[in-house]
């Protein structure tokens, strides 16, 4: 088919048009660089990158007779089998339905799905090449299947996928998701293509995929895109057998490595950010390090083999940014972003690659990495009883191999869920570990975006960081965000959330990340036990502003808020907890003793509750009694509600709605209540009794605190300078005191805000000895008080300075 016969704006030819013609969207042009020298290679050599490329896509190691390899070698026949029945090469398009041709690229909604058609196409071809390659598919070897495989790439490559055509709607898509599926195929089925035709699938990835993508590190390449532009620069390299490719790749992935500052990238705390301003460890994190796991293993002994030191500090990330997100074989949905609208997926399924992937990583780290990230993959396989890795019948063939490999290897003892508390200041986020259960909150400031939309992904996100906070026990709870909970949870009544009632529209705020608060109070401190957390609350297209403070304990969370105010004219509300509970779940609802009804569509407030239990979930206990309403309802949506992709079949599921109504209009609201995950009746009854356990010392607009002696543990947010149960500031901060059993006492101090130049803390103690100190701290006195001196803290970015004492 010649180029006339497109429509005329969507074929065009890269000379007569630029890219802006087509509206698209983070494409940019940008000059080549030379690369730089590269080592020869013989064609011995590349062979066996192709090898090794193949065996990285395949896996190795198993039986196909043996399960779960039986049924998942049988899943993918079956689907390379349903793709080669109803493939039809026509203008256009490949398949019925993929249609690519673009009628109007102006409009981006209709181009980034046309575009996503070529992905798509390549994709298909790819799951058919697999089952071509792979043993027990009942299509192994198959030369008809052979034959439509490179049928289907001669058609893409004559008709769309080509250096005449200049891309239109998502960059993504012709950049990465295509290149990577074509060039990945051409590996699977290299020595059945003629020289010609590679040649010729080369230079298409030469064309949408240039030296130039990766010139510098900035828009696109950065981050998880950097290192997929890399891999199919790589792979291009591979298949083409071109050294200067594959050094181009292999150089290119440097930045990536370092930690970054601002932008997307490792940060040294453990915070990964993607797209300038959202958390996304569990969706472009987990790319990063599935790709960055994938090329160190095909370099590895090889002439570009990475040599980089700074490898070591992403080898790191392992434990300092992937494992404090991952609990019992589920990835945080608070660090998925937009992947948590997707329907097919859910936080179990998002977790088993990336394990796979830890397991691939830890071929490359040091043996006592190795042997650490082992056990602590085996440890989340055996406690993933609610969706086992092993069962998911999506799991690739290599990710497959390497967990079922780790199963059976007993020299490996599955560890245990560690103990530990973990601030990530910059991405607003913190998590909270205790034997049986975790926690943690998901927050919003200038720097970090309140949710992000895209693509028409995750339209109603828009309170996920309003203080939305999640909780799984070691058996209960694991279940609570895994079936259907997005489409059909009330996204005005998350977890911990306090939100104005404001109806908002989809998508609200704009794409990508775009809708920052203009809150700089946003932190805290920690002392890798316990932790005290503060958000300064702006909500979204909302005037409600709210201060909430999160006190992290050995068994149990206190949770304050104070100076709730709006004007939106609508009600604002606290959600205590909304507890996801299937299609048949009744839990029983204990409030002061009395049992509740478990009908659905029953409702209740309680005008002094003094404490709550939920039925094989938690116990809430609320200090000085609160006003508390409950709901039980039965809620019906659809994915395609949240999500453009998603299915319009309507789904129901049941709720139980713990909150509090601050009322129409709210001029200075506050709340206080203590979540204990896990905890019985009984439990929850007798903390509720023990008046001295627990000691609210401010909850104001202008400071929240507490203590619990029986800890020895004190901690005060303080939004504005000021003094609470003898502390005082000179400046905003977030203050976290222990005084331990032998005699020493660890103080933490952080400036959430980034503002502090110059900060004073006394603590009205007796302490005789400074015996450790940050290096911010610029002065200190002991003796009847202890007053501490720190310079300018604005660059520490928020992070913790700690200060041990020996008490007086």
């Amino acid at each position: 088919m010649t180029a006339s016969a497109w429509p005329r704006r969507t074929f065009l030819h890269a000379a007569g048009a630029g890219t802006l013609a087509l509206g698209l969207t983070g494409w940019t042009s940008l000059p080549a660089t030379a690369a730089a020298a590269a080592p020869a290679a013989t064609t011995e050599e590349f062979a066996g990158l192709r090898a090794k490329w193949r065996d990285l896509i395949l896996g190795t190691g198993f039986s196909p007779t043996a399960e779960p390899f039986k049924t998942l070698l049988a899943n993918l026949g079956s689907s390379a089998r349903g793709h080669l029945s109803t493939m039809t090469p026509a203008a256009g398009s490949l398949w019925p339905g993929l249609i690519w041709t673009d009628p109007d690229p102006d409009l981006d909604a209709e181009s980034y799905a046309f575009s996503a058609r070529v992905n798509d196409s390549y994709t298909r071809l790819n799951v058919m090449a697999q089952a071509f390659c792979q043993p027990g598919t009942g299509l192994t070897g198959d030369t008809v299947l052979l034959t439509a495989i490179i049928t289907g790439l001669e058609h893409l490559d004559a008709e769309v996928y080509r250096p005449a055509t200049v891309p239109y709607g998502n960059w993504w898509n012709w950049q990465i998701g295509s290149a990577q599926a074509l060039m990945d195929t051409c590996v699977l089925i290299h020595d059945h293509l003629t020289q010609d035709q590679r040649a010729r699938f080369c230079a298409a990835v030469d064309h949408f995929l240039p030296d130039s993508a990766v010139a510098s590190y900035s828009g696109t390449s950065t981050g998880a895109n950097r290192v997929d532009l890399c891999r199919g620069i790589l792979l291009r390299g591979v298949v083409g057998e071109s050294s200067d490719k594959i050094a181009l790749a292999a150089r290119a992935l440097a930045p990536v490595f370092p930690y970054v500052t601002t932008g997307d990238g490792f940060y040294a705390d453990g915070s990964f950010i993607q797209h300038t301003s959202v958390p996304y460890i569990g969706g472009y994190g987990s790319v990063l390090h599935d790709g960055v796991g994938r090329i160190l293993a095909l370099l590895r002994g090889s002439a570009w083999e990475l040599n980089d030191p700074n490898t070591q500090l992403f080898l790191d990330t392992v434990e300092t940014a992937v494992a404090p997100f991952i609990y019992n074989g589920l990835m945080m949905d608070n660090v998925s972003s937009r992947g948590i609208s997707r329907q097919g997926t859910n936080d179990h399924l998002r977790a088993h690659g990336l394990l796979a992937t830890l397991v691939l990583l830890g071929q490359g780290a040091s043996p006592e990495e190795n042997a650490r990230w082992r056990a602590m993959v085996k440890g989340w396989l055996r406690r993933d009883y609610h969706y086992p890795a092993l069962a998911n019948p999506g799991l690739s063939l290599i990710r497959a191999s390497l967990l079922q490999g780790l199963q059976d290897d007993t020299s490996v003892t599955a560890a245990p869920e560690p103990v530990g508390h973990r601030l990530f200041h910059n991405m607003d986020r913190v998590t909270h570990r205790r034997r049986g259960w975790a926690a943690s909150v998901s927050m919003a400031s200038r720097r970090i975006a309140h949710y992000e939309f895209g693509n028409g992904e995750h339209a109603r996100g828009y309170h996920t960081g309003a203080g939305w906070l999640s909780w799984w026990g070691s058996d209960f709870g694991l279940e609570q965000y895994s079936d259907a909970y997005w489409p059909t949870v009330d996204p005005y009544r998350l977890p911990g959330i306090t939100a104005s009632r404001k109806p908002l529209s989809d998508g609200q705020g704009g794409n990508w990340g775009g809708p920052r608060p203009d809150a700089a109070w946003v932190g805290g401190a920690t002392d890798g036990e316990f932790g005290a957390t503060g958000q300064h609350l702006k909500g979204l297209a909302s005037t409600m502003s709210a201060r909430k403070s999160w006190f992290w304990l050995d068994d149990s969370i206190v949770c304050l808020g104070a100076g709730i105010a709006c004007t939106d004219g609508f009600p604002v509300e606290t959600t205590i907890d909304n507890r996801h509970l299937g299609t048949t779940g009744a839990p029983a609802l204990t409030v002061d003793g009395g049992r509740q009804p478990a009908a659905q569509g029953w409702s209740a407030t309680f005008e002094d509750a003094g404490w709550a239990h939920i039925e094989g979930q938690a116990g809430y206990v609320f200090p000085g009694g609160a006003k508390v309403c409950a709901v039980r309802e039965e809620r019906t949506g659809a994915w395609k509600d949240i999500n453009t992709g998603g299915s319009a079949d309507p789904i129901t599921r049941r709720y139980l709605t713990l909150f509090t109504d601050h009322g129409t209009d709210p001029t200075d609201a506050g709340y206080a209540y203590v979540l204990l995950p896990g905890a019985s009746a009984r439990t929850t009854e007798h903390r509720s009794c023990d008046r001295g356990w627990l000691k609210i010392l401010a909850n104001t607009a202008d400071q929240q605190g507490v203590r619990v002696s029986r800890l020895g543990f004190t901690a005060v947010n303080f939004w504005t300078p000021g003094t609470v149960d003898g502390i005082t500031t000179s400046a905003p901060a977030s203050v976290l005191i222990r005084e331990n059993r032998n005699g020493t006492a660890t103080v933490v101090v952080s400036d959430p805000a980034r503002q502090a130049t110059s900060l004073e803390v006394s603590w009205n103690r007796r302490v005789s000895k400074i015996l450790s100190k940050a290096s911010t701290v610029t002065a200190a006195t002991t003796g009847n008080a202890l007053t501490l001196t720190f310079g300018d803290l604005t660059g520490q970015a928020g992070g913790p300075q700690t200060v041990t004492v020996r008490l007086g």
